[in-house]
């Protein structure tokens, strides 16, 4: 068996070439680093916005928490965990958790059954959908500020368009102070957020109702069953997945709502319509007490945290893992 020999370009001894499988080796080794490196450039502008966008505002704030700051300079008057112990004795932030609680109900209970309504509605064949379609979201395109503005007219006392409504129908009694009024300013104030954001959800369930199979749904009408059986057996469950994302959205949305609330009513009357995000921006920005708005962010981001720990771990569980893939070149 006879091998081929390079002359060594220096005058020494001839020298094998490497066998090819130790060539395909090095290929793939090189090719390794070259997409490791390619995938770090890509990544790395990205990695350090975050970092110092996110992650260490976070952290700061996390800091900050254990002190009595006012804002201005560095945090030094350590206090230990008296913002924490003085959160959960206030009044106004236990408030603030159970309106929380009051939203995530509501928008669960009604809101995103009526988007669901809404999206199986304009599924069918109607004249005219495209344009119902835009209409119903086109709220959700406005700003929070914006849409703010409008509600604060449109619920004004004596001239809103509100009252005249009423008052051009005999109702003229139900009218007066909406946002002024603590007995109905969450009731007032959901109906906004409802206006506000279920165009998003039904545009979720749009795009979720419109990939079921129509061959199912035909299969389920030649057995007989009526159009809320076939909602029920065969809708239904191919839209859970689109159902528990727009859950997920919901419920962190409500904890975090902020920007409608400071618009038309800056929490009040007398800390009625107030938030978690509101209170925190009270304290930090009007009371120059940002220790203590600190430790309700840190609250915020612990609720939240929880909240999607668990929800991913007992409800997206299935979908996670129907959506895990591997980059192994063997398909393995």
């Amino acid at each position: 068996m006879t091998s081929t020999f390079l002359p060594d370009k220096r005058g020494g001894p001839a020298v094998d070439p490497p066998p090819p499988a130790v060539r395909a080796a090095r290929g793939r080794s090189r090719r390794r680093v070259l997409n490791w490196l390619t995938a770090v450039g890509f990544q790395l502008p990205a990695l350090v916005l975050f970092i110092a966008l996110v992650l260490l505002p976070m952290l700061f704030a996390l800091y900050a928490a254990f002190f009595r700051w006012g804002g201005f300079g560095m945090p030094s008057d350590y206090i230990g965990g008296d913002n924490f112990t003085q959160l959960f004795q206030d009044d106004v932030f236990l408030g603030d958790l159970w309106r929380c609680l009051v939203l995530v109900a509501l928008s669960l209970a009604l809101q995103l059954p009526f988007a669901l309504a809404m999206a199986v509605l304009l599924n069918q064949r109607l004249r005219g959908r495209a344009v119902y379609r835009m209409l119903f979201f086109a709220p959700y395109v406005l700003s929070e500020a914006i849409t703010g503005v409008l509600f604060s007219m449109v619920f004004a006392p004596e001239d809103g368009l509100a009252d005249h409504v009423l008052g051009a129908v005999g109702l003229d009694g139900l009218g007066g102070e909406w946002f002024a009024d603590p007995s109905c300013v969450m009731a007032v104030l959901f109906l906004v957020m409802t206006w506000k954001y279920f165009g998003f959800h039904m545009m979720l369930y749009l795009a979720g109702l419109q990939s079921v199979p129509p061959e199912l749904t035909e299969a389920a009408l030649i057995d007989g069953a009526n159009a809320w059986q076939r909602f029920r057996n065969v809708t239904l469950p191919l839209l859970a997945p689109t159902l528990r994302i727009s859950v997920f959205l919901s419920v962190i949305g409500s904890i975090q709502l902020f920007d409608l609330v400071w618009v038309i009513t800056q929490g009040g009357p007398d800390h009625h319509s107030e938030t978690m995000a509101v209170t925190m921006f009270q304290f930090g920005f009007r009371r120059y007490q940002a220790g203590y708005a600190s430790a309700i962010s840190v609250v915020m981001f612990g609720i939240c945290l929880v909240f999607a720990l668990a929800y991913q771990r007992f409800v997206l569980r299935r979908d996670l893992e129907g959506a895990t893939t591997t980059m192994r070149g063997d398909g393995k």
